[in-house]
C-alpha cells in the first residue's frame, strides 16, 4: 500500500440506471467505461482522459437491508493498510457493518460502513490498483468531505479507526462559526470534514465528491441539457466556483471551477 492511512483513495457510482448514468457523464466529463466482465458483476472502471477515475455499478433492482430500494448516490473509499484491522476497529468505535470484507480480484479489498453518525464510508486496501488518479484536469476528483451533524463523533471516529490527524481550516470562510477541518495540512489533505449543524436538514449530509470543471454555470447549464439538476448554488468560494447538482439518476454531486475563485477581501 502506497497512499496513507486514512486518506481518499477509490469512488465508485451505485445506479439504478447505468446506461442513463453513462450517457450523462460521458456527455459531461467525456468520460469512458470499461466493463470488467461477468466475474465482478460488470463492474465498470471510469476514466477522463485515460486517467482512472473510479468505478460505476448497476444496482437497479436491488434493496438495503430495510427492504428499500437501494439509491443512485456516490461512495468514498479511504485506504487502509489491513482492512480486517481496520474494520475491526471500525465496529468497535461504533461503526455499523453494511458490506464485509471482500475481495475485489487482484485489485484489492474492501469493505462498506456507516459511520456512528450514519454516514456510509468505504474501506480500500490496495492490490494491483491503488485507486483514482489525481490530475485536477476537468472532470477528475479535487476534492472530498463529509457532512455531519455530529463532528465530535466523527473526529473521534476517524482518528480512532483511520489515524486521522484533523486540522482546522485556516482559509477564512463567510461565516466563521461554520466549523470545518481537513485530514492534514493544506498541502497534503485529501479531504474535510463540517459541522452539518445547521446548514444540511438532519438525516442529509454524508460524503460529498467535488469534480473539477472549467467554468461552474456553464457546467450547470450543460448538465440541465443532459437531464441532471441543481441542487444548490453556484456560489463562490476560497477555492472556486461550486454548486450541488445530481444526475438523471439522482445520484449528487459538487462541481468546482477552481480558476473562478473569489477575489480574497482587503
Amino acid at each position: 500500500m502506497t497512499r496513507p492511512i486514512g486518506t481518499t483513495t477509490w469512488l465508485d457510482l451505485a445506479t439504478t440506471d447505468l446506461r442513463a448514468a453513462q450517457d450523462f457523464y460521458a456527455g459531461l466529463f467525456g468520460w469512458t467505461f470499461e466493463d470488467a466482465g461477468e466475474e465482478f458483476g460488470h463492474y465498470r472502471m471510469v476514466r477522463n482522459s485515460g486517467a482512472l477515475v473510479g468505478g460505476a455499478m448497476d444496482v437497479s433492482g436491488m434493496t438495503c437491508p430495510t427492504g428499500q430500494p437501494l439509491p443512485s448516490e456516490w461512495g468514498v473509499y479511504l485506504a487502509a493498510d489491513d482492512i480486517d484491522v481496520r474494520l475491526e476497529k471500525a465496529l468497535s468505535a461504533g461503526a455499523q457493518l453494511v458490506v464485509p470484507a471482500h475481495d475485489a480480484g487482484s485489485a484489492g479489498r474492501f469493505a462498506v460502513v456507516l459511520d456512528p453518525a450514519g454516514n456510509a464510508v468505504g474501506l480500500w486496501q490496495a492490490g494491483d490498483t491503488e485507486g483514482y488518479e489525481f490530475t485536477a484536469a476537468p472532470g477528475s476528483p479535487v476534492w472530498f468531505e463529509v457532512m455531519t451533524h455530529d463532528i465530535e463523533a466523527a473526529e473521534r471516529f476517524y482518528t480512532e479507526v483511520l489515524d486521522a490527524k484533523l486540522v482546522p481550516m485556516t482559509e477564512p470562510m463567510e461565516d466563521d462559526s461554520f466549523r470545518y477541518v481537513t485530514n492534514g495540512s493544506e498541502e497534503e489533505a485529501t479531504w474535510g470534514m463540517g459541522d452539518a449543524t445547521g446548514v444540511i436538514p438532519e438525516g442529509e449530509g454524508g460524503w460529498r465528491i467535488y469534480f473539477a470543471v472549467d467554468a461552474c454555470d456553464a457546467a450547470v447549464d450543460r448538465i440541465r441539457e443532459l437531464g441532471g439538476s441543481l441542487l444548490d448554488g453556484p456560489v463562490d468560494s476560497p477555492f472556486g466556483r461550486i454548486a450541488t447538482v445530481s444526475d438523471p439518476t439522482g445520484a449528487s454531486f459538487q462541481i468546482c471551477a477552481m480558476s473562478e475563485k473569489a477575489p480574497e477581501a482587503g
